[in-house]
């Protein structure tokens, strides 16, 4: 399976507060939601990874959505790295943090503000917002460019999803791993949809089939048959002789077994969080390039490769862990 997340321990006076005085330590509210749950997991993780490193602190709103799938994030409506060491009121009063979330006051406030900030920068070099470099695939957090323009702040509004620090995700991955430990029920299920493949398999490989969005989205590019995945699946398991190699399919269209003649398959449960932490705790993972399947390969750490052409060939060798190298697009 994947590696158990150790227990992330809170930190004195972590809890955020805008009103307060942060010293010389930064705030950065990610004000700017960037598409679904793996998505803002990557980019999550990447400040987290910056404020690990240089001792600063985040907030994120937009991770509301889906806070109530971790342990950590489903205490705290701030949704705040390090983890805080006490309730916030909003969190104790019954109803209060539930009605934020749904009504997504605060994200909408601090999306706002962030791009009123850019246009009347009142608080100067103090307050400031951040956008991704355009025409660039990774705006590297730990680059220059983006030191040099939050050198001087105290709170860092982020408007982007192309925002990376790769070197510093693997340096600090296993406090990013903890903190998104998913409850209890998600694990478990994750976990079971692998367990039940190992019962009778030397190597399971998670395989993410991406259809559905993917006719439309990067112009088709990536919306591969699947008949060709399972062509690429026997071309793996050719790989491991004298191995019994499983699968275990996900996908966000239903799959029929018969599609994969010759091939020992499972397939996830089809819950988008249950899904992409079984794939988790697979021994390598492939599919089409997607942050779905770099989340996997991060948490889990293990080998992935991406399926960027039809004509791509299988190589074992050439699968690696992800630490967020690469934005896909």
């Amino acid at each position: 399976m994947y590696p158990k997340p150790q227990q992330l321990q809170p930190r004195p006076s972590s809890l955020p507060d805008l009103r307060g005085q942060l010293g010389g330590r930064k705030l950065f509210i990610i004000a700017l939601r960037c598409g679904r749950l793996a998505n803002r997991l990557s980019l999550f993780a990447n400040f987290i990874a910056l404020a690990e490193h240089q001792g600063h602190r985040v907030i994120n709103f937009t991770f509301h959505s889906y806070a109530e799938l971790f342990e950590t994030t489903r205490r705290d409506i701030y949704c705040a790295y390090p983890v805080p060491d006490r309730r916030s009121w909003l969190d104790a009063v019954p109803g209060v943090a539930y009605l934020l979330r749904k009504t997504r006051i605060l994200y909408h406030a601090v999306r706002t503000f962030g791009v009123l900030n850019e246009q009347f920068p009142v608080f100067g070099t103090k307050v400031v917002t951040i956008r991704e470099r355009p025409r660039q695939n990774v705006t590297a957090l730990e680059g220059p460019e983006v030191q040099e323009q939050i050198r001087e702040a105290k709170v860092v509004f982020v408007h982007g999803f192309h925002f990376r620090a790769p070197g510093w995700v693997k340096l600090h991955a296993e406090k990013i791993r903890a903190y998104f430990r998913p409850i209890a029920k998600h694990e478990r299920a994750s976990r079971q949809a692998v367990d039940r493949l190992r019962e009778h398999a030397d190597v399971v490989v998670g395989v993410h089939i991406r259809r559905g969005d993917y006719a439309g989205w990067a112009g088709g590019k990536y919306f591969f048959p699947v008949s060709r995945y399972a062509a690429w699946m026997h071309e793996l398991a050719e790989q491991f002789p004298g191995s019994k190699v499983s699968f275990l399919v996900c996908s966000n269209e239903p799959l029929d077994a018969r599609e994969f003649s010759g091939l020992s398959v499972g397939f996830a449960a089809g819950s988008p969080v249950e899904d992409i932490y079984a794939l988790a705790g697979c021994d390598y993972v492939m599919g089409a390039l997607s942050s779905f399947t770099q989340w996997a390969s991060f948490y889990g750490g293990k080998p992935l490769l991406h399926l960027r052409d039809s004509k791509d060939r299988i190589e074992r060798e050439k699968f690696r862990v992800c630490y967020f190298e690469e934005v896909p697009q």
